[in-house]
């Protein structure tokens, strides 16, 4: 009961996980700028993302470009793109298998095969983890190098935005998961391997017995 309570727990994260996920790869404020200037009626807030850039005016307009150049771009932003995207369908396809392979289901048919389900849905998260981790890590590292270079402008330096945490929460989440459901499966095979079921000696029958007492009656 406990074990299936825990996949229970581990399978909200992995939604969790999924949704964030999701959200930071669409969400364009990956990184900040903010630019009030002399008149805090002309302040404007430009944002960028993976696949787009916006911009907001304090009058209460938004403009958005879409990124359709993909040669153009840096290679942390393509790669960011490649590997988010894998973690997406990564951690989706875990929360199909995951849903077979958990206890309080009734799909995957016998035990067997439900952990082996489980663990591979478990494998599916820690693999979106990683994938979600490392691009927002290196896109953090990109923000926060151009904005302790002094060569760069102020007007074109960037700050993290809502996008990078939220990448960074989510990709926790997925890990977290992928081990609970990856832990709990090693440790019930791991379990019948230590404790081997025992094998029951039956006494001898009562045919062998009859028949040495048979023998002795006749010497």
């Amino acid at each position: 009961m406990a074990s299936a309570s825990l996949q229970f727990f581990a399978f909200i994260l992995a939604l969790f996980g999924v949704f964030g996920d999701i959200a930071a790869t669409l969400l364009p404020n990956w990184k900040v700028n903010a630019d009030v200037g002399s008149n805090i009626i002309t302040a404007i807030t430009q944002m960028q993302g993976l696949w787009m850039d916006c911009t907001w005016y304090s009058t209460g307009m938004f403009s958005c470009t879409l990124k359709y150049s993909i040669l153009s771009l840096p290679v942390y932003i393509q790669a960011a793109r490649t590997t988010m995207v894998l973690s997406c369908i990564l951690s989706a396809f875990g929360i199909c298998v995951t849903t077979v392979g958990m206890k309080c289901t009734k799909l995957g048919g016998d035990t067997d095969s439900k952990n082996h389900a489980c663990f591979a849905g478990g494998v599916c998260f820690i693999l979106a983890g990683i994938f979600g981790l490392v691009p927002t890590c290196w896109y953090t590292r990109e923000i926060i190098s151009n904005f302790l270079d002094q060569t760069i402008p102020e007007s074109s330096k960037h700050e993290p935005g809502g996008a990078v945490y939220t990448g960074f929460i989510s990709a926790g989440f997925l890990l977290i998961a992928g081990v609970i459901f990856c832990s709990s499966c090693f440790k019930r095979q791991q379990g019948a391997w230590i404790y081997p079921p025992k094998q029951h000696h039956f006494p001898p029958t009562e045919q062998e017995s009859t028949a040495g007492y048979n023998l002795k009656d006749y010497v």
